[in-house]
């Protein structure tokens, strides 16, 4: 404790010019030889099944379905719920192979608007990268993710995660993102409980968050 105590303070006179004030590129030496042998997982669960129960936790509908049935489930939960979808470019064709005439799809292509967007029963999606530990999606915006808008306006949205996407907690999740892309994180249905601790949703996003996840 002494050593790390004499460590944080040398490093604080450094910083503010005090006695023993190390040059820029000592400084930048001495930040790269810090230890980081973090605890890179805190659980030994099946991660699949940890991310199924936070993101349920969540209110979020969680469902495990195996990868040759995905089309399936997904032309379920889209019959169930009137009305069209958006569907971002780059959603794999085999997702919507069993959606029927009957549904509406609609692409963003030119982008639509905030006000045609709100009109539409819901959006689906895949995602970036899911977090086991807290139950979060996470959204690059990539192929078959679409633009913010596309997931943030639409009240509903289907999310589909591949069981291989999903990382045990932050940091092997951040590990896996390009820091240079945007990202949206999703931790079930959008709320706020902001005014007298009343849970309000669909405040900032859809009321509705419907997770699909597949396995092989």
């Amino acid at each position: 404790m002494s050593a790390s105590r004499d460590q944080i303070l040398a490093r604080i006179r450094a910083a503010t010019g005090g006695a023993g004030r190390l040059a820029d590129g000592d400084i930048d030496a001495a930040y790269a030889a810090l230890p980081r042998d973090y605890l890179r997982a805190h659980h030994d669960h099946d991660i699949t099944a940890l991310f199924a129960e936070r993101a349920a936790d969540y209110r979020a509908v969680v469902e495990r379905v195996p990868e040759p049935g995905l089309a399936a489930a997904i032309a379920r939960v889209m019959v169930g719920r009137p009305g069209a979808f958006v569907i971002p470019a780059g959603l794999p064709g085999g997702w919507l192979a069993e959606v029927p005439a009957t549904t509406s799809l609609t692409r963003d292509e030119p982008p639509l608007s905030a006000a045609e967007l709100d009109r539409l029963a819901g959006v689906v999606t895949g995602c970036a990268v899911a977090i086991a530990e807290t139950g979060t999606i996470i959204l690059d915006h990539g192929p078959g993710q679409g633009r913010r808008a596309l997931t943030l306006v639409p009240d509903f949205h289907l999310v589909v995660v591949q069981a291989a996407q999903i990382a045990a907690d932050l940091a092997d999740a951040f590990a896996q993102l390009d820091p240079s892309r945007p990202h949206t994180l999703v931790s079930g249905p959008s709320a706020t409980s902001d005014i007298e601790l009343i849970r309000v949703e669909g405040v900032h996003g859809p009321r509705n968050l419907h997770v699909l996840i597949a396995e092989v």
